[in-house]
Parts: C-alpha cells; sequence; structure tokens
C-alpha cells in the first residue's frame, strides 16, 4: 500500500468501492464519479486521474464480465474506434485547458441529454457514437468525469435495465484502458500503487455483484427514473464546481 495513505484510509476507501460499484451497476452510473470525489479527500493530486482510472478500468472489466449476455456489440463496435482517436489526440496535445470549462460542458449536455429534446437518430448512429466516444475519451485524460456524459448517451439508447449496464461497463473500460499506458509513459509509477488498485478492484467485483441482484429487483421504468434523477444530481455537481473553480460563485 503507498506510504501516503494511512490504514484507516484504506478501509475507509475499500468499503467506499463496495458502495460506488454498487450504485452503478444497480443505478446505472454514477459510483465511478462519487469514488473520484472520495478519493480527492485522501489521495495526492498527481495520482488521483491514473490511479482512478485503474481501478475503474478493473471495476468496470469485473462487470462486463458479469454483463456480457446484455452488451449491445453493434454500439461498442462504433464506440472502440472513437476511443483509440481521442486518446491518441489527449495524449498527443496533452493540454492543459482550465477543469471547469470540461466541467460545465460535460453538466449541461448531460442536462440536455436527459431532459431536453431527443436527439435526432442520426446521432445515434454509428457516426454519431463514435464521435461521442472520441469526445469523451478526450475528455476523460484530463478530468477523469465523462461517465456522467456517456451513461446519458447510452440511456437515450436502450430502455432496458440490463443492456444499459452493460453496454455502459463495456464503454468504460474501453475508455479507461489507455490510460495506464498513457499515464504510464507521462511518468506515473503505477508500482506503488499497485495493491491499493488490486484491492480496490476485488472490492468493487463485491459490490458489483450486490448492484447486479438488486437490479433485477427494478423494472425499467424505475431503474431509468432513478437513473434520470442519478445523472440530474451529478450534472449538478459538476456545474457547481464550474462556478466555484471559475470563481463565478465568489464574484
Amino acid at each position: 500500500m503507498p506510504d501516503t495513505l494511512p490504514a484507516g484510509v484504506v478501509l475507509l476507501l475499500l468499503a467506499c468501492s463496495v458502495m460506488t460499484s454498487m450504485i452503478t451497476a444497480s443505478l446505472g452510473a454514477g459510483g465511478g464519479v462519487l469514488l473520484l470525489v472520495l478519493m480527492a479527500f485522501w489521495v495526492p493530486a498527481a495520482a488521483i486521474i491514473p490511479v482512478h482510472g485503474l481501478i475503474q478500468l478493473g471495476s468496470n472489466s469485473g462487470r462486463v464480465a458479469m454483463t456480457w449476455r446484455h452488451i449491445d456489440w453493434h454500439v461498442i463496435a462504433a464506440f472502440a474506434p472513437g476511443v483509440l482517436v481521442g486518446a491518441t489526440l489527449g495524449a498527443w496535445l496533452l493540454v492543459d485547458l482550465p477543469t471547469y470549462l470540461w466541467q460545465l460542458t460535460i453538466g449541461i449536455f448531460v442536462l440536455y441529454l436527459c431532459w431536453g429534446p431527443a436527439l435526432p437518430k442520426l446521432a445515434f448512429g454509428p457516426a454519431g457514437i463514435f464521435c461521442a466516444s472520441a469526445l469523451t475519451s478526450f475528455v476523460s485524460l484530463f478530468v477523469g468525469a465523462s461517465g456522467p456524459l456517456v451513461a446519458a448517451f447510452i440511456k437515450q439508447i436502450h430502455t432496458d435495465r440490463h443492456t444499459t449496464v452493460a453496454t455502459f461497463a463495456t464503454a468504460m473500460t474501453l475508455q479507461h484502458a489507455p490510460k495506464a499506458l498513457i499515464f504510464g509513459v507521462a511518468g506515473f509509477v503505477f508500482k506503488e500503487w499497485i495493491g491499493f488498485v488490486t484491492a480496490m478492484i476485488a472490492c468493487g467485483f463485491l459490490g458489483t455483484w450486490i448492484g447486479l441482484r438488486l437490479l433485477t429487483t427494478l423494472s425499467n421504468r424505475h431503474f431509468h427514473q432513478a437513473f434520470t434523477v442519478l445523472l440530474t444530481l451529478l450534472a449538478a455537481r459538476l456545474l457547481w464546481q464550474a462556478a466555484l473553480a471559475s470563481g463565478l460563485w465568489a464574484s
């Protein structure tokens, strides 16, 4: 375990991994962002996004393994190339744009996808999915909060709760996969965190197992109602963060 984390904090974060994975598996999204917020209290700033990305890669991979029968492979076939384009572009540019701009953009668009007019059908075809994948994969390298946007986009495509959860988990597995390589090349030392990451993934697997059993007790209608409310809260939090970071609230 990393020396920067006391044993009590490690145990607390392991419990949080169970809880947040359970939330994502049962309600479709939200757990990854919540875990990112919790980790920010104790994990050094330089390690948050790479370590969180590796944990989410393992947690979503476990979710994929348990839900693979429900994955919409047509969506994933269009999503995967976009991940490569977005991650490659992000690694090449290594931009340092203000975080609040991304938070503001993601928050507004999530609210639009949840409550605004439906996007044209063309947006959910292969070209639209590719563009959404490339954009969110690019953003994910810098803010680590693209999950709500991907979830809101997939929510527009599917009405079945199992397909929504499985397809979202697969999309996020693909999106988190390049992070280890990119941050490793950039100089981040994952070796110091590998024990912590492995334990967090194992606890996340337990949370996913519990959450998927809760998912079976929900109807599609109740699932999507809860999903919409959860995404709305996440979007509101992003807008709140953007306002604080930009200084608008203080002014």
